[in-house]
């Protein structure tokens, strides 16, 4: 299976305010929500998660904080979730939006829009500089999703350019032009290697 895509959020200003749908809300963890974020992962992504793996991948990081995992509920019960992950414990500049989810059940409400938003704005609070995520190819609603909120492709791996050619027309928008260079200029090289490597 090829790499994740990469995609940078090159800086915070200018967020949109986050539209919640009428029914649903916006809320951080709390205790027993390691269930409920397995139930969302699994529906969403088809996979087995199991609360072991949410404790081995957020929860039981010494980096975890409960404020930067989302959740937008319906009816009280959580359907789309994501992650304000640290790259290396400590980390101040950039941050991660990490397993955006939602349940099948939910799409087609922005749900993903809401909490990757809540992410970014939690970054920008604390005075993170850029955020960085990782998707794969056919996620095409998230893809489209980020970029609407002006996350721009990073070409890190040599078959990124032609994988992003083949995604931008399955989106129904132009080609758009490389921005790593330009982007790699305007950040500093501690940023650039993260991003990188």
């Amino acid at each position: 299976m090829p790499k994740q895509l990469r995609m940078v959020r090159p800086h915070l200003d200018g967020l949109p305010e986050i539209e919640v749908p009428v029914g649903y809300a916006i809320r951080t963890y709390r205790e027993g929500d390691d269930v409920h974020w397995v139930n969302v992962i699994n529906a969403a992504f088809k996979e087995t998660f199991t609360t072991f793996d949410f404790y081995e991948d957020i929860g039981g990081k010494p980096s975890f904080s409960p404020e930067g995992l989302y959740f937008a509920t319906f009816q009280d019960t959580p359907v789309a979730t994501t992650y304000a992950r640290l790259l290396v414990p400590g980390e101040s500049e950039m941050g991660s939006v990490h397993m955006v989810a939602v349940t099948p059940d939910h799409t087609g409400h922005r749900l993903g829009r809401s909490v990757t938003l809540s992410v970014l704005q939690y970054f920008q609070q604390r005075n993170f500089k850029c955020a960085i995520l990782g998707t794969d190819d056919f996620r095409l609603p998230a893809i489209k999703t980020y970029l609407n909120l002006d996350f721009v492709p990073v070409y890190i791996d040599v078959d990124h350019p032609e994988r992003w050619r083949k995604i931008f027309p399955k989106l129904g928008l132009p080609v758009m032009p490389d921005q790593t260079n330009a982007l790699r200029c305007t950040l500093s090289e501690e940023l650039w290697a993260k991003i990188s490597g």
